[in-house]
This record gives C-alpha cells, sequence and structure tokens, in this order.
C-alpha cells in the first residue's frame, strides 16, 4: 500500500507514472485518489468549469453497428427519413444561434449506408456518395449560414476522411469507450459492431493527431469492463496524446440502463466507479487535460464528479434535447450555473474547441475557420460572451455588472488567492504564474481582484481622480513601419483604411501648440509616424518649434521608436540624443510603442519594429539622463495572460532601477479597421472583464514602484472608464484635443473629453477630481476648469 500512496503522491506533484506502474491503481481507495485529484484540477483549471453553448444536431440516426446500450441508432423503418435534410439542420442550427450558441454538434451513425439501401438511396437523392460527404456539405452550410463552429462525430474515419472534414469543422470527436477486445466479443456489448473494434478507433484518434485535428475522446464505464481495462484504455489514449498532443479532452461517461435495449437491465455503474475513474484519469493525464463529465447522467452529484477531477461539462444545448441520452435531460443553465457555484467554482462558456488549442489555433484550426475561432475567443481561449468591445462605444454588459455587483462583505476566496493579494497589497512583488493566474479569474474571484486593487489604489494616490488637459499633434501618418495592430499609419499596406496621408509643416505643428496653450493646455503630446524623410534633426525641429510658439507648455512626445530612429539616423548613442531632445525642450516622453513586451507576440504584431530589449534600452537611457516617461500596454490582440504578465514583470523591473515610470496606462487593442484583425488574424480586442483586470492587476503587480494607473477614456467609453476608476485606476489622462489614432482604428468615443466631462464622470462615482500637471502636480486654482473645443485638425 506505501507503493501506491507514493504512486499517487507523485502523480500530484506532476509525476504521473509509467504505464506498468500505474496499473496498481486498480487497488486505489477513492478517498485517497480524491485529494490529489482535486489538487491538480486546481492547478490546471483554478477554480473554473466550463461547458460549451450548443445545438445538437443527429444528422442520420442510422448506423451500421449494433451496440446493446444505444437508442439513437435506429433502423430506417424507425425515423421518418433517413437522413435530416439542409434545410431542417439550418433550423436547428438557427435556432442554436438565436439563443447564444456558439457550436454545432454534428452526431451521426457509423457509414450506415454499408447496411442500409435506404440510406444509400436516401444519399443518391441527396446528391452525396458517402454520408461523410454529406456531413461536409452540411457542416459547410451551417457554418456559412449561422456562424456556429462544427464540431464532428464522424466515427472511424481514413485519412482521406479527415483531409475533407477538417476544412469546415473546430473539432472531431470519437470515444473509445474501451480498448477491450474482451467487450466486442459474443455475448458482449460491441458484438456485431465492427466500428468498435478497438484498433480501429485507436487507428482513427492516431491519424487525427498525425494530421493535427483536435478530438474529443474517453470511456464508456460499466458497460462490463474492470478497473484494470480502464487503465489500460486510459493508457492507450495518453501514449497517444504523449505522440501528438491533440487529445484535447478525456470524457469519462457512465453507462445508463435504457429500454428497448438488450442491456436495459444490467446495472448501472456506481456513483463511486464513475468517481475513481474520473480521479485515476486526471492522475494520468496531469493538471493540463480538459477532463469532462457529462452534467445530465449524475444529476445531483455535480460537487463530487468536481472534487474527483471534472473541469469541464461538456455541451450544454439550450434548444436541443441530448439525442444519444433522451432519458436524461441538459439541467437548465441556470440551474448548472448555482450547482457549479455550489462547488466552488465557477461556470465559464467555452468553444467547441478547448481554450488550451484556441490559443494556439494556428497550429490546430484549418484557415478556413481560424479567424472565426480567434474572432469569438478571449485573451484564455474561451467564449466571448459579451458584445462590448473597446473604442466601440458599446454598453457595459450586464454580466459584468451582476459579476462587479456590490455583496455584504468582501467576497469569499480561496485562501491561495487571498495570500497573492495580501502579498501584493504589502508591496511584495508577484511572481509571472501569479500575475498571469490572476487574469483568469471570473465570479467571486474576479471581483476580490477588483476589490483588492480598488483598496489599494485608496491607500496609495487616496480617492481623487487625476486629469491632465492636454493636446495631441499627430504630425504626420506616413510610416515606414507596418503595424498590423495599426490603422493611424499610411503606407504601401495601408492605402485602403480610412482617411488621407499627411504631413504637418513645422508652422502648423507650431500654431497648434500654440492654441493648444491658449486654450488652458499644460501639455501637447506629439507622436507620429516614422516618415521617411524624418531624421533625429526631425524631432529636434519639432521640439523648437513647440517651445518658441509656447515657451510653457510642457512637451511630452516620441516614441522610444522616434527615439530610436532618431539616433540612429544621426548616428548618436541614445543617452546623447536624448539629452540633445531634452536640450531642445523635450519634457517627458510617451511610453507608447510599447504593444506587448514579449517577442513572441511582436513578431507576429510587429515584426519589423523595436525589440523589447531595444524598447527597454530606449526607457532605461531616458531616465538615465533625467526624462520621464509613461508606460503603456497595447492588449487584446493575439496576446495571453502569460504575455501580459510578462509586459508588467519587465515594467516593474525596470521602475525598480530608475524610478523613471510616472504611470503606467493599458490601452485595450481596437480592432474594427486594424489591418490584422480584418485579415482574420487577430482577436476582437478584449473582453470588458479582460479590461477592467489589466487595470487592477497592473495596480497589484506594479505596487509600489509605480503608484499612478491611468485608464483611457478613449478606449473603454466613460461608463468603462469609470468601472476602471473603481478597478484600481486613478487617472483619466488627458482631455486630448483632436485624438485621431483610436478614431483611426474604428474608434466612436470622440476627439476630445473636456474637464467638465470629467470631473462629471468623476462625481457619478462619487469622487472628487484634480487638475495635474504631466509630472503628477497639481495644478494650482485650476480644480473643475473647463478646457475649450478646438476645431478640427486641418492634416
Amino acid at each position: 500500500m506505501s507503493d501506491l500512496t507514493d504512486i499517487i503522491a507523485a502523480a500530484a506533484a506532476g509525476r504521473a507514472p509509467e504505464a506498468d506502474a500505474a496499473l496498481p491503481l486498480e487497488h486505489a481507495a477513492l478517498e485517497e485518489l480524491l485529494p490529489a485529484a482535486e489538487s491538480l484540477t486546481l492547478a490546471g483549471y483554478g477554480r473554473v468549469v466550463t461547458y460549451s453553448r450548443k445545438v445538437f444536431i443527429p444528422l442520420t440516426q442510422l448506423c451500421r453497428d449494433v451496440c446493446h446500450y444505444c437508442t439513437f441508432a435506429q433502423a430506417p423503418r424507425a425515423v421518418p427519413q433517413p437522413y435530416l435534410s439542409l434545410e431542417q439542420v439550418l433550423d436547428i442550427a438557427r435556432a442554436g444561434a438565436a439563443a447564444g450558441c456558439k457550436e454545432a454538434l454534428f452526431t451521426l451513425g457509423d457509414k450506415p449506408e454499408l447496411r442500409y439501401p435506404a440510406a444509400r438511396r436516401a444519399l443518391e437523392e441527396l446528391g452525396f456518395p458517402s454520408t461523410l460527404a454529406y456531413l461536409e456539405h452540411c457542416a459547410r452550410e451551417v457554418y456559412a449560414q449561422t456562424g456556429l463552429l462544427p464540431h464532428l462525430n464522424p466515427g472511424v474515419m481514413t485519412r482521406a476522411d479527415f483531409t475533407r472534414l477538417r476544412p469546415v469543422s473546430v473539432s472531431m470527436g470519437l470515444m473509445l469507450e474501451s480498448a477491450s477486445e474482451r467487450l466486442a466479443a459474443r455475448g458482449g456489448p460491441h458484438f456485431g459492431s465492427p466500428d468498435k473494434v478497438p484498433a480501429l478507433r485507436l487507428q482513427t484518434l492516431r491519424i487525427a493527431g498525425e494530421l493535427a485535428v483536435p478530438c474529443t475522446t474517453g470511456l464508456l464505464i460499466g458497460i462490463g469492463e474492470s478497473r484494470r481495462e480502464r487503465l489500460q484504455s486510459l493508457l492507450a489514449l495518453r501514449e497517444l496524446h504523449a505522440a501528438h498532443g491533440h487529445l484535447q479532452e478525456i470524457i469519462i461517461q457512465n453507462f445508463r440502463a435504457k429500454a428497448g435495449t438488450r442491456m436495459a437491465g444490467s446495472p448501472e455503474p456506481p456513483l463511486e466507479e464513475h468517481l475513481w475513474t474520473l480521479a485515476v484519469t486526471r492522475l494520468l493525464f496531469g493538471a493540463r487535460m480538459s477532463i469532462q463529465a457529462p452534467p445530465n447522467l449524475q444529476p445531483g452529484e455535480l460537487t463530487s464528479l468536481i472534487r474527483a477531477g471534472a473541469n469541464d461539462w461538456g455541451g450544454v444545448s439550450p434548444v436541443t434535447p441530448d439525442h444519444v441520452n433522451p432519458e436524461a435531460p441538459w439541467p437548465h443553465l441556470a440551474r448548472l450555473e448555482r450547482e457549479t457555484q455550489a462547488a466552488g467554482r465557477h461556470l465559464t462558456e467555452r468553444l467547441a474547441l478547448i481554450p488550451a488549442y484556441v490559443q494556439h489555433a494556428e497550429e490546430w484550426v484549418d484557415p478556413a475557420l481560424r479567424s472565426a475561432v480567434w474572432r469569438r475567443a478571449d485573451a484564455a481561449g474561451r467564449a466571448r460572451v459579451d458584445d462590448w468591445y473597446a473604442g466601440a462605444g458599446t454598453p457595459v454588459p450586464e454580466r459584468t455588472r451582476r459579476q462587479l455587483k456590490a455583496t455584504r462583505g468582501a467576497p469569499r476566496v480561496p485562501a491561495a488567492l487571498a495570500r497573492v493579494l495580501r502579498r501584493a497589497r504589502v508591496g511584495q512583488e508577484l511572481s509571472e504564474p501569479q500575475i498571469a493566474a490572476l487574469f483568469g479569474l471570473e465570479g467571486a474571484e474576479f471581483r476580490a481582484v477588483v476589490r483588492a486593487a480598488d483598496a489599494l489604489r485608496a491607500e496609495t494616490v487616496g480617492d481623487e481622480v487625476s486629469y491632465v488637459i492636454n493636446r495631441n499633434i499627430n504630425y504626420t501618418n506616413i510610416c515606414l513601419y507596418h503595424c498590423g495592430f495599426c490603422a493611424f499609419s499610411k503606407g504601401r499596406s495601408a492605402r485602403d483604411l480610412r482617411g488621407p496621408a499627411y504631413r504637418l509643416d513645422l508652422a502648423e505643428i507650431a500654431r497648434r501648440a500654440r492654441e493648444a496653450w491658449e486654450t488652458g493646455a499644460t501639455e501637447v503630446c506629439l507622436q507620429g509616424g516614422i516618415h521617411p524623410e524624418y531624421t533625429g534633426e526631425t524631432y529636434l525641429q519639432i521640439v523648437a518649434a513647440v517651445k518658441a510658439a509656447a515657451p510653457e507648455l510642457h512637451v511630452h512626445a516620441f516614441s522610444p521608436l522616434e527615439i530610436s530612429h532618431g539616433a540612429s539616423t544621426l548616428n548618436r548613442s541614445l543617452p546623447r540624443y536624448l539629452a540633445d531632445l531634452r536640450a531642445a525642450g523635450l519634457s517627458t516622453l510617451p511610453g507608447t510603442a510599447a504593444e506587448i513586451l514579449d517577442d513572441e507576440v511582436r513578431r507576429i504584431i510587429c515584426p519589423d519594429k523595436l525589440t523589447t530589449a531595444e524598447w527597454l534600452a530606449v526607457m532605461r537611457a531616458a531616465h538615465g539622463v533625467g526624462l520621464r516617461t509613461t508606460a503603456t500596454i497595447m492588449f487584446g490582440h493575439v496576446d495571453t495572460p502569460r504575455h501580459w504578465a510578462r509586459h508588467l514583470c519587465a515594467i516593474r523591473d525596470l521602475q525598480r532601477v530608475t524610478g523613471g515610470f510616472t504611470e503606467f496606462v493599458p490601452l485595450p487593442f481596437v480592432h474594427m479597421e486594424a489591418p490584422l484583425w480584418r485579415k482574420g488574424l487577430a482577436r476582437s480586442g478584449p473582453t470588458l472583464r479582460e479590461s477592467l483586470l489589466m487595470h487592477a492587476v497592473a495596480r497589484l503587480a506594479l505596487h509600489p514602484h509605480i503608484t499612478n494607473i491611468q485608464t483611457s477614456w478613449v478606449k473603454m467609453g466613460p461608463e468603462g472608464a469609470a468601472l476602471c476608476l473603481r478597478a484600481g485606476a486613478n487617472d483619466l489622462g488627458g482631455t486630448l484635443m483632436n485624438e485621431s489614432i483610436t478614431r483611426a482604428a474604428g474608434g466612436v468615443n470622440g476627439q476630445e473629453f473636456d474637464a467638465a466631462h470629467i470631473v462629471a464622470l468623476a462625481r457619478s462615482i462619487h469622487r472628487p477630481a484634480y487638475q495635474r500637471s504631466t509630472l503628477y502636480r497639481r495644478v494650482a486654482g485650476a480644480a473643475g476648469a473647463h478646457s475649450h473645443a478646438l476645431p478640427a485638425p486641418a492634416g
């Protein structure tokens, strides 16, 4: 028994047993397995349990197999027609889409045309040579006409079959059920079912792996197999997954005896056997494998299933029944959510594709469907469940309102999260994995992070909301670079984007600066594209022109990319060139062009731009010559929480050394006109929950090194910005007269948000506001002062 205890302890620590060493687990007691299984599940998935909102399309209930427990498969005389017509398929799909479903699950019998003349005649009338050819057609039409993502369960297939169906499905499913040949012998549940031969099913799954097709598979327990045979089945699946990495989910389904079948009188497996199998599956496959237990087959026992290692409820339909288990209706989603919460978990929607595979869709999804997957996903790879988009002026979703709704006292959170929040609050640095994990939180844990950040904001900088009166001058939108997120710049790759190309001369820049000063601005923010004719001397001339026109105006100018470009054209070191700019009148630098400080992401969104190290080098040099800067992040495109955590750590680490950052500014990706999104290569910006978490986590992760967290009213909209002010932010940025970069990307939130609106926004959340300088000094006598609208720019 001590050996068995050691095996379980090692598996709980992430060292799953080898095949031979795993077999003694058949003797493991459930009470010994459960703690290890639950700890692994929490390590891999936290307290989130996922489900897919789907519609169930039974394309045909004819099947050449005769499994002795199945009521789905029918003879031709028992069904009104051999196959659903395309219109029937589309009617089901449209009903699902109207109910908010994102997945179309096609289920069907195995190759019925090989057994039934009626199936062959029906296919001939439909104009298709095989069931799989008709399936391909219907899946393509469902996606084209409803946008639902097809998941196919076609049975045993060849390499050619997979090649045909991969472009019309984001994932496929094939239950192994059991690897025991004994069950296919005479008297067994699979006797007479040629497609249930284990070797054929394993071969099908192997081909899927070779073709990078994400597959759901699993076991059907309680049909006469032994515990050892279950272990051997799981080990066979683990071997396939180790070779190809394509088994996105393991389902552990319990046999239900059904009237009218040969096994109607067979005993159903006790709950303990279901839990034992779930727990052993978790130990064999580890923390990251998604393990599903169908919630309709164990009503009232969801807490037990979760404790045993389940992290997913599979597809749940608000529209169609479970045609495979018609005697067990789907739980109502509201009840499923309540029961999941009662188990201490948060129910979250996913797509037909498991989140880890969504995050690597370029590997796992055919190009025909890849953009659809990305556009329906959030940064964690789960389903995007709201219709809020940065810069689009959309209202705050009711779901987010509910999640943020105040409850009596602080929300109850796990001890591990409470420790992380306490650590951040006292200024102890969080690790990259700890920061990344905070971005994935939902429900009460999400609310706890937001509240902790808001409390830390109050302790650090008080309740006042600060703002600066400034003007943007974007002196040119002509740029040598081809950033995939940028709809502002004009170049050979951006001729179809909104607005003409322009370049302001020095006189116009000076005029706008003088006008800004005369109407109350204390700062002018200068940034533009990298014009092919610009040199470092150009930027020196721009600063000189502004200072000559308005000597007291604070010049906040030039991204690190512009600084690097200017220094290189004059063959000067970064410190020397920055010192020259400072001498000419430059006061501070905006921390733009950071995007995501991780070269894995930068190679996709801005491959010809500064590397992470080069961006940090400019900032280090600026701080070294006495120039303070801001720091930004532009998130919600092809990045993930892991990249966000790396970015925050990079900013924090530099700030600990230089102390030169004045603020951190999260900038949600505005997708509407971005080239990368228009090509189908990016997500549709962050969700509102992710945007709020970015502000909250930044407050926690950067404390005490950076005390000011700014929210962008341009990106978030006034209502979203107000929520950010209650999630750790303390600053609303500038009035931004003539803001143009976000509007070029499709933003609709206006070009100016004057001081009166800022003060009113702060008052709406019962907070005072004050006008500050760029360096966060209070502007004497200016609290509540109003800036004046300026005319639209000529360029």
